[in-house]
């Protein structure tokens, strides 16, 4: 034997307000949404027939209630039974139950919304050719239908008789906030009271850049640095992107406003435009795409995902008109939402052309772009990290070679796929041991008469892990310069790491251990500085050591590497040593 639900109204309406709907305040939008879609049926059979919404505040009807009177079609005595009296009905469904397109609601619970803040719900509507129809609903689950007077003309008129705790949600300054907030763009007149809250065009098909920019200031409180204007036939989408003035962090979700049949869906939905363009706002009015069943956001689908993709290329298609029609409206848009635009370079051959061409990277021969190197050199070198960026680049810069900083985000992920754009570009990440091979060696006479010293600057760094090399290089005021073999600094720390850690982890990093020869840091004293000449002449061996370790702590600190105890303890130890030996010992004098 079959048997039927039994529905708690109580319980639906507790779960409507906790966990579908965001807050109370939405029985203002459905009520005007369920009068929307009246006028609109009726329109599709009698395209002349009157279309108004009225809403009546406590302050107008004087007893307390709020009054929603629409011109739409109304509803016979059957279907006040067929769709008031059961949850999740819809008459804006076809025959076949598929929801109909032209109809702001769908899910047939809109209603319900309306006993988040009253305990009583009355309708009196009257059907073209039918008397009328009076339904009062109560939050127990408890409905009546009664005949009364007719009204004379067709549509329907909805009464709310508050909660005590629900009061506030009535007042006609709420009431009028919110029905301005949801339906300023609806297609239909709608008073509050006396006060009229809709446009009758949206914005952005007004034809008036100053009515999108103070769309923009009401909406989002910036002046855009400009606007784009955005199309998608298929969704029935139009709108607006809004390019923010000022820099955003990429890491921050974008808030969008999303209305939905000119009826605002949300006011800050995510992912509407593709994750790159956190450079942009978009005031978007949509017919197609489908809510979810709180209206509160859109229902991610293929649709959805396709509309992301064409509002993705038109905005990237702005980028590329804006390059070759305004260079410096360019330029002032780069200084502000780079990152942006290199994060879509980076799937993107377009915008990695674009970020070519327009964007200047540091160099440490000053501020040009991409391009610009390829017209100077044959090879793009880059830097990945600033700190070993700051410490080559004047060294290189006197060796001849131009290095890119690609220390910033997605820098040298972007220098690397130069090549996408022309096979011939030839790219070089700098190895910081690579400039060791330009730099002068000294003649075999000097080199023997200084073997004596290298053998102690040597014997002075063995215990550090560290080879000392003199070569002549440029610019001469350098002293020294601290040079390591990127896997070498990767198998030094492994092995450090290998002898703090126990005895199971140790065995685990040794697997990644090279079996080859280990390749030594270096610490290269510059023959062309004078200083280094002179501690070349110390007279004994122990001044030798102490400058030479002083040098090597200065080398460390110029080039940012990470210090360990060992290169910490030799340089408090030679620091305070040349001190020492700077301050005359006073002798004591007896008391």
């Amino acid at each position: 034997m079959s048997q039927s639900f039994q529905v708690d109204l109580r319980g639906i309406v507790d779960l409507l307000s906790h966990h579908l709907y965001s807050s109370p305040r939405v029985y203002v939008r459905e009520l005007m949404q369920n009068a929307v879609d009246a006028i609109t049926a009726r329109r599709a059979d009698v395209p002349t027939a009157p279309a108004s919404v009225w809403l009546e505040t406590p302050a107008t009807t004087g007893d307390g209630t709020l009054r929603v009177h629409d011109t739409g079609l109304g509803l016979t005595e059957q279907q006040v039974h067929e769709l008031l009296a059961t949850i999740g009905r819809s008459g804006k469904r076809d025959e076949l139950g598929f929801s109909r397109h032209e109809f702001l609601g769908q899910f047939g619970i809109g209603l319900l919304s309306c006993f988040l803040v009253a305990d009583e719900i009355r309708v009196q509507t009257r059907h073209e050719g039918h008397p009328t129809v009076y339904w009062t609903g109560y939050s127990d689950g408890r409905y009546q239908v009664a005949t009364g007077p007719d009204r004379q003309e067709t549509g329907t008129t909805v009464t709310l008789l508050p909660r005590r705790d629900a009061v506030a949600w009535l007042e006609a300054e709420r009431v009028r906030d919110l029905a301005r907030l949801y339906g300023e763009m609806l297609p239909y007149p709608v008073r509050v009271d006396s006060e009229l809250v809709t446009a009758e065009t949206l914005p952005w098909q007004a034809g008036s850049r100053a009515a999108v920019t103070a769309l923009a200031e009401q909406t989002f409180g910036f002046t855009p640095f400009d606007v784009i204007e955005l199309n998608v036939p298929e969704a029935g989408l139009t709108g607006v992107a809004l390019v923010l003035p000022t820099a955003v962090n990429p890491a921050a979700k974008s808030g969008h406003r999303v209305y939905l049949k000119r009826m605002l869906l949300a006011e800050g939905a995510e992912d509407v435009l593709p994750p790159w363009a956190f450079f942009a706002r978009c005031v978007v009015d949509a017919s197609e795409l489908r809510p979810t069943a709180s209206r509160e956001a859109l229902y991610e689908d293929s649709l959805l995902e396709s509309v992301r993709e064409q509002l993705g290329d038109q905005l990237r298609g702005w980028l590329v008109n804006l390059a070759r029609q305004d260079p410096d409206r360019m330029h002032r848009f780069l200084a502000v939402h780079h990152l942006g635009v290199k994060a879509l370079a980076m799937h993107d051959e377009e915008m990695l052309r674009l970020v070519d061409q327009w964007w200047p990277m540091e160099t440490n021969l000053g501020r040009m772009t991409l391009s610009e190197v390829r017209r100077r050199h044959d090879v793009v070198r880059y830097s990945a990290n600033i700190d070993e960026f700051r410490q080559l680049a004047a060294v290189a810069a006197a060796q001849g070679l131009l290095v890119v900083n690609a220390g910033y985000t997605y820098d040298a992920e972007l220098i690397e796929r130069l090549p996408l754009l022309d096979p011939s570009i030839l790219v070089d990440r700098l190895d910081p041991s690579d400039l060791s091979t330009r730099f002068d060696t000294l003649d075999p006479g000097t080199e023997l008469d200084l073997r004596p010293f290298l053998a102690t600057a040597q014997r002075t760094l063995d215990p550090l892990g560290c080879e000392v090399v003199l070569r002549s290089f440029d610019p001469p005021s350098m002293p020294a310069l601290y040079l390591t073999d990127r896997d070498a600094t990767f198998q030094r720390r492994l092995r450090e790491t290998a002898q703090s850690a126990d005895e199971l982890w140790a065995g685990v990093l040794s697997a990644f251990e090279k079996a080859e020869a280990q390749v030594r840091p270096q610490l290269v004293l510059n023959h062309r500085n004078p200083l280094v000449r002179r501690v070349i002449g110390l007279p004994t061996p122990e001044l030798v050591g102490l400058t030479v370790q002083s040098l090597y702590g200065q080398a460390l600190l110029f080039g940012h590497h990470p210090l360990r105890p060992a290169d910490t303890a030799l340089l408090n130890r030679s620091f305070l040593d040349l001190i020492d030996l700077a301050v005359p010992h006073i002798p004591r004098e007896d008391s």
